[in-house]
């Protein structure tokens, strides 16, 4: 397993993060995965063997449960991985619950240190922006919890460009710890990224960490144009499906990633997350499991690596919509 810095940071992670949003199986997450200790503690390890030290995770998954469970499935390993968690979602009925206030965040933190079995968290992440909240006291908070040690670095998930700018642009006004991080939907379906947040990490030196890198399972190979959807998967009603995408055009992609592949005698999956790897800005592809077969098929992942005539075909099949003012900004940079 390869490694790569962290953003700008001086710490190595694994190019593979493991995801823990299959553990547990409570409420909303039940069709994301339902895993219980026994069978979590042995794709940790698997995970562990096969060279990953970074594991991510959230309070929000499986109501909390996901925390405690991949805690327990570390054990003494504690040390030898780089953990991250998030916090903004809801974890109560109260109405301080959610969002990312002074008060939640201390709260959560302490709540997902206690579940996580750890005095300290290596990379706390905000899960989305707050609108209700100043980013001030935010950033505040998250530098207080860095500064009593609680937290090594804080990262963002799910922001837009101006958003993320403004945090980092306080930081630096203030002094407070800045975002290293930015955790964001990125895949062969869905390429939004490049348009705004891939630029601005590149520029601000942030590590992009990509979660969903198979378009929730799309990417596997396993819904084929005029086959049978199979039962029981994430996107067997594709209607019903938080990620929406095109479908017709990812059929497309999939036959491209099968001949790829197929070149390198590699699987679809394989080469779903290569093709990530490949991408200015990625320090890790974060990859979850709901078995053993399935972890180590993506482990293989790192051995090997795409063409540069690969990613262009792939660049070609699954361009975004060029949207304004960037297809207007293209073409003034040609003129230079």
């Amino acid at each position: 397993m390869k490694m790569r810095f962290m953003g700008n940071t001086g710490i190595k992670v694994s190019e593979l993060c493991f995801g823990a949003m299959t553990f547990g199986g409570r409420g909303f997450w039940t069709n994301i995965g339902a895993l219980e200790q026994k069978e979590a503690t042995a794709l940790v390890h698997l995970a562990m063997e096969g060279g990953i030290n970074f594991f991510d995770t959230a309070d929000v998954y499986s109501e909390g449960i996901a925390e405690e469970i991949l805690g327990k499935a570390l054990g003494t390993k504690r040390q030898d991985i780089v953990l991250a968690t998030k916090v903004r979602g809801r974890t109560g009925k109260g109405p301080n619950d959610i969002g990312l206030s002074r008060l939640h965040i201390i709260e959560s933190c302490n709540a997902s240190l206690k579940r996580l079995g750890t005095d300290y968290i290596d990379l706390y992440q905000v899960h989305s922006f707050d609108p209700r909240t100043p980013q001030e006291e935010t950033l505040r908070a998250l530098d207080d919890l860095v500064r009593t040690g609680k937290v090594r670095y804080i990262g963002a998930s799910n922001h837009t460009g101006w958003q993320l700018m403004k945090a980092l642009a306080i930081s630096e006004r203030q002094h407070l710890e800045k975002y290293v991080t930015l955790q964001a939907y990125y895949s062969l379906v869905a390429r939004e990224l490049e348009n705004e947040l891939v630029p601005l990490c590149l520029d601000q030196n942030l590590g992009v960490l990509t979660w969903s890198p198979l378009g929730g399972g799309f990417l596997t190979g396993k819904y084929r144009r005029g086959k049978p959807r199979p039962e029981g998967a994430r996107r067997t009603n594709p209607k019903d499906q938080f990620l929406q995408f095109d479908e017709e055009k990812g059929f497309v992609i999939v036959e491209e990633l099968e001949r790829i592949a197929g070149n390198h005698h590699a699987t679809i999956t394989q080469a779903a997350l290569n093709y990530l790897l490949r991408k200015p800005g990625v320090s890790s592809v974060i990859t979850g499991a709901r078995t053993g077969e399935q972890l180590s098929d993506s482990l293989r992942t790192t051995d090997w690596e795409m063409t540069p005539e690969e990613v262009k075909r792939l660049d070609e099949l699954s361009k975004p919509p060029r949207l304004y003012p960037y297809w207007m900004l293209a073409g003034q940079l040609k003129e230079r």
